[in-house]
């Protein structure tokens, strides 16, 4: 039997794999046209500095879908260890292990393998050696408990069902002392249960 969702209204495989074609989409053909914004409008739009992205290959800025600049609440410091959870094709990794340094650790996390194709592709092209990109799911992070100084997440809490077992796995591999940078999507009125079951509903 496949699992459910917490609230019972939703196959959980079902909606991970249609979340997991839309990004798929946005990784091997990013031009088409989403009715969410991508790529270098999007960064410029957000805030995203040019220096950041001088050195970050254009395949991943291209291909990069998120909803907001989690760097825009802190700069992060040389020597930090980060999770980048739903990390896509890796452009915040990628800035993230630019601000850490040599120093300094990555670790990218994402379920969809043509975004961590693309990411890891990237990695390589910008000579990058301090991140890592790993598959798995926001809810069942593939990172050892206290890890973390810092995890950063941009537009990827807002699709898990069970907000709650995400926001655990990010206490449970952060240090003590460790902080949350996230931007995402905030709703302010209750969704309807008519809502909560449209899938098409969450893969934007």
């Amino acid at each position: 039997m496949n699992e459910k969702t917490e609230d019972k209204l939703l196959d959980l495989g079902e909606l991970r794999e249609a979340i997991k074609e839309e990004y798929k989409q946005v990784a091997v053909d990013p031009n088409q046209g989403f009715h969410f914004h991508t790529g270098r409008p999007l960064a410029v739009m957000l805030g995203y500095k040019e220096e950041w992205l001088e050195d970050i290959p254009e395949s991943a800025i291209n291909s990069a879908a998120g909803t907001g600049n989690p760097f825009s609440l802190g700069e992060l410091k040389p020597g930090e260890r980060v999770v980048d959870v739903g990390c896509g094709a890796g452009m915040d990794s990628l800035i993230a292990s630019q601000m850490v340094g040599a120093a300094g650790q990555v670790i990218g996390v994402d379920m969809t393998t043509e975004m961590l194709d693309k990411a890891r592709t990237s990695a390589q092209e910008a000579g990058v050696e301090n991140v890592e990109f790993r598959q798995g799911y926001g809810e069942e992070l593939p990172v050892e408990d206290g890890w973390a100084d810092v995890i950063i997440s941009n537009g990827v809490l807002n699709l898990m069902p069970d907000k709650m077992k995400g926001l655990s796995e990010m206490a449970r591999v952060l240090k003590p002392s460790g902080r949350l940078q996230i931007s995402d999507i905030i709703v302010q009125k209750t969704v309807p249960d008519s809502g909560k079951k449209q899938i098409d509903l969450w893969t934007g």
